[in-house]
């Protein structure tokens, strides 16, 4: 049928723990959320949108420009072929000069101890807690600020055991919707025990929805996977 709706078809591979963030981001791109498959460690998302036909007058359209661009080319060579093009004398080269700098060279303006970056204290921050999971300010925020503290209030995306009982992988998001969180990165604390977490608060367990006020070291940015690594120093039930 000539009515009927061609769909284009899109299959991605998420993190167990970021379905949420990977369906928003691409229902935002105008796919439609079709099935998901859940594995051990990943889940396969399936996706798909209607096909945008090109209409044929543009085809025709766009053939015609391009035999008159090679046209206009053409001529355009013809009339340029006679001309001479004088060469310019190069420009002296500025002597160099023994007087020494006038640029100071104080370190009064180096900063003093870092202070631990939130939302609060930096813009660039509270932005990068907005933005979608996969946007380049992540990489961007975590090339510029790595080694550097960050605090922010978020909670447990995703726990599960990375070799043992004792050691863990943390999926954290930012603001209080657990594993239904569905903007701001994906951050991640790798093989981690709960002592490494250095615990505050009145907590018993510690997993997915509970909502803590995060510390933590930046680390780096993996636009792959689209993890943001980071590495506890407290963690404050909340």
């Amino acid at each position: 049928m000539a009515d009927e709706i061609k769909y284009e078809y899109k299959t991605v591979r998420a993190v167990r723990g970021t379905d949420n963030l990977v369906i928003s981001k691409m229902q935002k791109d105008g796919w439609e959320f079709v099935e998901k498959e859940q594995g051990k460690l990943r889940s396969t998302l399936n996706f798909r949108r209607p096909k945008k036909p090109l209409p044929r007058l543009l085809i025709g359209g766009a053939a015609a420009a391009v035999v008159i661009l090679a046209v206009v080319i053409g001529v355009a060579s013809a009339l340029s072929g006679g001309e001479k093009k004088e060469d310019k004398p190069a420009k002296a080269l500025a002597a160099p000069s023994d007087k020494p700098s006038a640029t100071p060279t104080s370190t009064a303006s180096a900063p003093a101890a870092a202070e631990v970056i939130t939302p609060q204290n930096n813009p660039e921050f509270a932005a990068l807690l907005k933005v979608d999971y996969c946007d380049d300010a992540n990489a961007d925020f975590a090339t510029k600020h790595e080694g550097q503290k960050i605090a922010f209030n978020g909670s447990i995306m995703n726990m599960a055991s990375h070799a043992d009982h004792t050691r863990y992988d943390l999926l954290l998001g930012p603001g209080d919707e657990g594993p239904n969180t569905a903007v701001g990165p994906a951050f991640k604390y790798e093989d981690v025990s709960m002592l490494d977490l250095h615990l505050t608060g009145k907590t018993a367990t510690v997993g997915a929805g509970d909502k803590f006020r995060f510390v933590a070291e930046v680390g780096e940015y993996n636009a792959t996977q689209c993890l943001f690594y980071l590495h506890p120093v407290s963690t404050d039930a909340r």
